[in-house]
C-alpha cells in the first residue's frame, strides 16, 4: 500500500477528531455517511458544544453506541471551546483530557492532522503486528512502544496506517486473504493459509 491514507473524510483537525470518536466499533464508510449531516448542522466546535445530545444522537444513530458517542462529542466540543479556544490541541497530554479521546484517537490526530510521528494501535494493527512477530503483546500501549522501538519515528504514522489497512482488507481476523498478501513470506501467523 504505497499510499496508505486515512479513510475518514475530514476537512479540519476538529472534523477528524469527531469522526475518529464516531469510528469506534463502526466502519469508516458508515462514519463518512453520517458526518456530512453532522457538520452541516454543527459547523464549529462551539456550535456542537451547544447542541442538545438527543439531536446529535438522531444524526449519528447508525454508527452504533450513539448515546455515549453523542454525549462524548458534545462534551469534547465543550472542552475544546472552553479550554482550547475551539482548536484541537497538538499534544498527547492535552488530547487525552478530552471526553471520548484515548491514546488511539490522540495518535490519529497527532499523525494525520498534525504530521507528528504517531503509532495508532487499533484491533487491525494489533492483529497484524502480532502475526508479523513485531510484538508479542496484546496491550495497545506496549504494542505502540514495541513498534516505536523497531521503526524510525519518521515512519511511525505511515507504517501504522499501512498495518491498519492491511489488517482491514487483507489480514482479516477470521479468514486472512493469504493468497492476496504481498508480505506473505514475512508472516509468522498460526492462521497463515497455504497459497
Amino acid at each position: 500500500m504505497p499510499e496508505a491514507k486515512i479513510e475518514l473524510s475530514h476537512r479540519s483537525p476538529w472534523e477528524l477528531l469527531v469522526a475518529t470518536i464516531l469510528s469506534a466499533q463502526c466502519t469508516d464508510q458508515r462514519v463518512n455517511q453520517v458526518t456530512p449531516a453532522l457538520f452541516t448542522r454543527y459547523k464549529t466546535p462551539s456550535e456542537l458544544a451547544k447542541a442538545r445530545v438527543p439531536d446529535v444522537e438522531a444524526i449519528i444513530r447508525s454508527t452504533g453506541f450513539f448515546k455515549s458517542k453523542a454525549k462524548n462529542i458534545v462534551a469534547c466540543s465543550q472542552v475544546l471551546t472552553e479550554r482550547f479556544g475551539q482548536r484541537v490541541p497538538e499534544r498527547m497530554d492535552d488530547l487525552v483530557t478530552l471526553p471520548g479521546v484515548g491514546r488511539k484517537t490522540a495518535n490519529v490526530l497527532l499523525g494525520q492532522a498534525f504530521g507528528q510521528p504517531a503509532i495508532v494501535v487499533d484491533t487491525h494493527v494489533k492483529r497484524v503486528a502480532n502475526r508479523l512477530d513485531l510484538t508479542r503483546s496484546e496491550d495497545p500501549v506496549q504494542i505502540e512502544q514495541d513498534l516505536q522501538q523497531l521503526l524510525p519515528s519518521s515512519q511511525w504514522t505511515s507504517v501504522s496506517q499501512r498495518l491498519l489497512l492491511h489488517g482491514r482488507y487483507i489480514c482479516l481476523a477470521r479468514r486472512p486473504l493469504c493468497g492476496r498478501c504481498s508480505i506473505y513470506d514475512d508472516c509468522y501467523a498460526r492462521e497463515k493459509l497455504p497459497r
